[in-house]
């Protein structure tokens, strides 16, 4: 008899050794999830906006963004930024697993990661924000995890192009 042994689930905070796995991440998941939202330039000019290894690790070390990297089974699954807005609201710049994983949980692990790094990092912490394209089907997912709109806008991005969101709020307090 074969017994299989439940999977490992870890994550690690990043540092700027890993922008080029964040990179490659991202490579994958992107435009899979924008596929049917953005065109193709429009992803093509996001992936560099957020995603060169350069602007990554301007972000883990000029616009205080702290990385997370999730495992299963020792192989990186997605991964996750926080970013905060003030001493008390924090944001939730990214959160992506790769698509053949979504569905399993992953994402919710994730998410309750960053609940929980905010919580213990920042005692002043009372919400968590993050933005979500108002055409992303991870709207239902976000709400499942109790947040609520707070607020939608269009932003400008640069290039003629915008981010048009729901801005999402969970109460941590």
């Amino acid at each position: 008899m074969t017994t299989k042994s439940p999977d490992q689930l870890i994550i690690h905070k990043a540092t700027t050794d890993d922008c080029k796995l964040i990179n490659r991440l991202a490579n994958i998941i992107f435009p899979e999830t924008y596929k049917d939202i953005l065109s193709p330039e429009q992803t093509e000019y996001m992936m560099d906006w957020m995603y060169s290894p350069a602007n990554l690790l301007k972000q883990m070390t000029q616009e205080n963004h702290t990385y997370f990297i999730g495992y299963l089974n020792n192989e990186p699954f997605g991964y996750l930024s926080i970013q905060p807005e003030n001493k008390e609201v924090y944001h939730l710049q990214k959160i992506y697993v790769l698509p053949g994983l979504q569905g399993k949980g992953l994402g919710k692990f994730l998410f309750e990661k960053a609940k929980e790094y905010i919580l213990q990092t920042y005692p002043d912490a009372k919400a968590m924000r993050l933005n979500v394209n108002r055409n992303n089907k991870a709207k239902e997912f976000y709400e499942r995890m109790g947040m609520h709109v707070h607020s939608e806008g269009d932003f400008a991005i640069g290039n003629g192009y915008f981010m048009n969101d729901y801005i999402m709020e969970i109460r941590l307090q």
